[in-house]
């Protein structure tokens, strides 16, 4: 994939911002700040918390690198407010981005399409969450409905702790998903457009990253601030079921209108062997934990290059914008 990296411009790589997961979303952006210059981009920091992104207009930047994670990230308003100011940005667009972000809309949707989901049900209390249980069975997940990186997540095993999982999910979130918790193996798949040998615009999906986190809690200090929870890539699944959740991100990614890159989570039902799509995320983790560079390595692909072909796939809503 030949690239131009002179007339990619001006680059902002958004970072930050005022999510819950603004610590991560540091890392990830410092590593792809570091990634772009390594490969002759004129790449800079940018951090909404701390300047208005009217500045990226003001300052002559030609596309933004979107390394927000969480709220105001991958939530579409970040995304609306780049419309706005017609600076092309990583990442899916604003409807595909709001959707994604809203894992009951997201569910909903899936659910519609023929696509495979845990149960669920939303709740607005802590009897809800009992009522839930009820229903759902145990265990059963307990999270917000728009936040990420396992943040405000609990796995509920009796009605006792239905009140106190859901006062922590709705710190972050009025609403608040009781999901089916689904035993089995735990993994995750990134798209890519224009990855492999694919031409540019179709989406493909990546080698299947297959999870094994201690004593099965892979929540956020597992994910970016420990060393013990191991990633197996190859997946070491059987060929047909790394096929068929490949066949079914990808799907997934189509239905929701996403574009550029995703990064999709799936339970595998060990009863069954049944996948069952979690969720999808439109702007994933690029830190040194973070799971889309490491099924780009697999593919062949560098994180200096993933890095560039993800800002060269920078577009608007309404086409590629300015060149």
């Amino acid at each position: 994939m030949d690239i131009d990296v002179g007339a990619l411009g001006k680059v902002a790589v958004l970072m930050g911002g005022r999510s819950a997961e603004r610590e991560v979303s540091l890392m990830s952006g410092g590593g792809v700040l570091a990634a772009l210059r390594a490969r002759g981009v004129d790449a800079h920091a940018f951090d909404p918390a701390e300047r208005d992104l009217s500045a990226l207009k003001a300052e002559g930047f030609a596309r933004c690198f979107i390394a927000l994670h969480g709220r105001y990230g991958e939530d579409g308003t970040v995304q609306g407010a780049l419309e706005l100011l017609d600076i092309p940005y990583t990442g899916p667009g604003v409807m595909a981005s709001s959707i994604a972000m809203d894992k009951i809309m997201t569910k909903r949707i899936w659910r519609f399409e023929g696509l495979p989901t845990p149960d669920w049900r939303l709740v607005a209390s802590a009897e809800e969450t009992s009522q839930a249980l009820a229903v759902l069975g145990a265990p059963m997940i307990v999270k917000p409905a728009r936040e990420g990186s396992t943040i405000g997540l609990t796995k509920v095993m009796s009605v006792e702790e239905c009140a106190q999982a859901y006062a922590l999910a709705s710190q972050y979130d009025p609403e608040v998903l009781c999901e089916q918790f689904i035993d089995g193996d735990e993994t995750t798949c990134p798209v890519l457009e224009g990855a492999g040998q694919v031409q540019a615009g179709r989406a493909q999906a990546l080698p299947v990253i297959r999870i094994v986190a201690p004593e099965g809690n892979y929540d956020y200090q597992n994910k970016y601030f420990t060393d013990t929870t191991q990633y197996h890539c190859p997946s070491g699944l059987p060929q047909a079921e790394e096929h068929e959740i490949q066949r079914l991100v990808e799907k997934a990614f189509r239905t929701l209108g996403c574009r550029g890159w995703a990064r999709a989570d799936i339970m595998i039902r060990a009863s069954d062997r049944q996948p069952f799509l979690l969720e999808i995320n439109t702007s994933p983790g690029m830190t040194s934990h973070s799971l889309v560079p490491m099924a780009a390595r697999a593919s062949g692909i560098s994180y200096e290059d993933l890095c560039l072909r993800i800002l060269a796939s920078a577009a608007l809503d309404g086409g590629a914008g300015r060149p």
